[in-house]
């Protein structure tokens, strides 16, 4: 780290400067971003979903739990899973405390996943999270959404070399590559208006990033996110880490 630019207080005054006008402009296009994505014509959801939870089996517009508003995390935790992905569970640490908060702006917030109930229960005890979550067990909530994938649509990624993170992670789910990657994160959100309900949006990959408060913490700092795809993933779940 020794190795970088080494600089006066007045010449970082003066690039922090030119870097600020760049960050604003980033700022002002995100909330550009953020208008035009509640612009997006609805869509409206037709099929009649169901959930199970702990309070028993519920339908889509009673997750809303009396609000208008719904954001769904579906967590990479299929049925041959052991445990939830670890990417995964980093995310619900950040989601976790801010359900109470969104309560107050209208909206619900929680996880869904396709293993049975029961495994998913066991897990988020074992995490120490107060967020719900259900289960979409014999639904194609999931599929319909492009978060589930087939052995056939695989094939080419299969076929190739496999990195080496999703390898060490289907080996932390206790699953196999297959397993893991048919599988997908994403987030969807939903309207509930006049007892119809609308999809608003859904987002996957990179748009999970505001979930991940750890990265916009690291890219502050002097290394950044100091990844490569070809290096081990450096993420564990919240109670591995002393074991890593």
């Amino acid at each position: 780290m020794t190795e970088h630019t080494i600089g006066t207080q007045e010449e970082w005054r003066a690039q922090r400067a030119e870097l600020l006008k760049e960050e604003k402009e980033l700022t002002h296009r995100g909330d550009e971003l953020a208008r035009k994505r509640r612009e997006l014509p609805w869509v409206l959801v037709e099929a009649d979903y169901r959930f199970e939870t702990a309070e028993g089996t519920k339908t889509l517009a009673d997750l809303f739990d009396g609000r208008s508003q719904l954001l769904v995390y579906h967590f990479m935790f299929g049925p041959p899973y052991e445990a939830g992905c670890p990417v995964c569970s980093s995310i619900a640490d950040t989601l976790d405390p801010q359900v109470v908060h969104l309560k107050a702006r209208d909206t619900t917030l929680l996880l869904a996943s396709r293993a049975p109930l029961e495994r998913l229960l066991a897990y988020k005890e074992r995490m120490g999270w107060d967020i719900d979550w259900v289960s979409t067990v014999g639904s194609d909530f999931n599929r319909q959404l492009g978060f589930l994938h087939t052995e056939e649509e695989l094939k080419p990624f299969l076929a190739g070399e496999i990195p080496v993170v999703v390898e060490e992670n289907a080996r932390s789910c206790g699953t196999d590559v297959l397993g893991y990657v048919s599988e997908g994160p994403g987030l969807s959100a939903y309207a509930l208006s006049d007892r119809a309900i609308y999809r608003t949006y859904v987002t996957t990959a990179r748009g999970l990033e505001p979930a991940m408060a750890y990265y916009g913490l690291l890219d502050l700092t002097p290394k950044g996110r100091d990844e490569s795809a070809a290096a081990p993933l450096w993420m564990r779940r919240h109670d591995e880490y002393e074991t890593a």
